[in-house]
């Protein structure tokens, strides 16, 4: 049996408040919606109470931020993409970030199981005025558990992602099992499992004073954490800044992310940098 899922999201202002709305066909919803940083930012934690993504899936997102709306979108754990039988297993977000408004993306990571076949893809609308920080971390296989994606006898995996903000960046690739090149060439993932991108994007351009801040803030981070040697920092276009990092779990990578988010929320949106409750708990 396949899992067919809509979740829709709503955020709008009353008075100081952002308040969201929500509604859901099938297994996706939310989970929580928090306040722990007061009325101006809306924290919500979606689930999937099936708790994993199998072949033949097919999850889609629509998240709509009004005018001078903050919203952090989390999950309690990892996003899972299961074996499959044959059936492709997919996961789609779109969201639309009105003028004034911020978002931030940040779910758990999502891990590829040996002989998925999967797609997930995102994209962000980002209106002028507007802002958006995300992250995404996917990890190929399970090694704790001596499982690797592209094993001898796990040929059939297959792992297309994209992300993309429309006319400013797209990002979008697909790893097999089979491509060994791609997988172990130091110009590729190099031996690693774990690959991450986190970015900060505006609607308009920034100036040149705010992308140097934003840039300095990420490579402080790079420089302090010990997959300094993996990770960098660039601005492929003046409405975006964008870090990438590899590893070998998924713990380090997070660490680091996390310590850019907060370089990124305390500098530039004057904002605490403390970690959103779920992920304490």
């Amino acid at each position: 049996m396949s899992w067919h899922g809509q979740l829709t999201l709503r955020y709008e202002r009353d008075g100081e408040r952002t308040i969201a709305h929500d509604r859901h066909d099938g297994p996706l919803r939310v989970l929580q919606r928090l306040y722990p940083e007061g009325d101006r930012i809306c924290h919500h934690v979606l689930v999937h109470p099936p708790g994993g993504i199998a072949g033949g899936d097919v999850l889609n997102m629509d998240a709509h931020l009004a005018a001078d709306t903050h919203a952090l979108i989390t999950t309690p754990g990892a996003t899972r993409f299961y074996r499959s039988a044959g059936a492709q297993a997919s996961q789609q977000l779109n969201a639309t970030v009105a003028p004034g408004a911020r978002l931030e993306w940040l779910p758990m990571e999502t891990i590829a199981y040996p002989d998925c076949l999967a797609v997930n893809q995102m994209r962000f609308e980002l209106a002028p005025g507007a802002e958006m920080m995300g992250w995404d971390i996917l990890a190929l296989g399970l090694p704790a558990a001596n499982q690797a994606f592209d094993a001898a006898d796990r040929s059939q995996g297959s792992f297309t992602q994209s992300i993309e903000l429309p006319g400013v960046w797209l990002e979008r690739g697909t790893v097999t099992a089979q491509d060994h090149l791609l997988l172990d060439s130091p110009l590729g993932w190099a031996g690693q499992r774990v690959m991450g991108t986190m970015w900060m994007a505006a609607g308009q351009a920034w100036s040149t004073a705010t992308r140097d801040q934003l840039l300095d803030g990420a490579r402080q981070q790079i420089a302090e954490s010990a997959l300094a040697p993996q990770a960098g920092a660039t601005s492929p276009d003046d409405r975006i800044v964008a870090l990438r990092a590899l590893a070998p779990r998924v713990e380090p990578l997070m660490q680091l992310f996390m310590a850019v988010r907060a370089a990124w929320r305390t500098g530039h949106w004057d904002l605490p940098g403390t970690p959103a409750r779920i992920w304490r708990t």
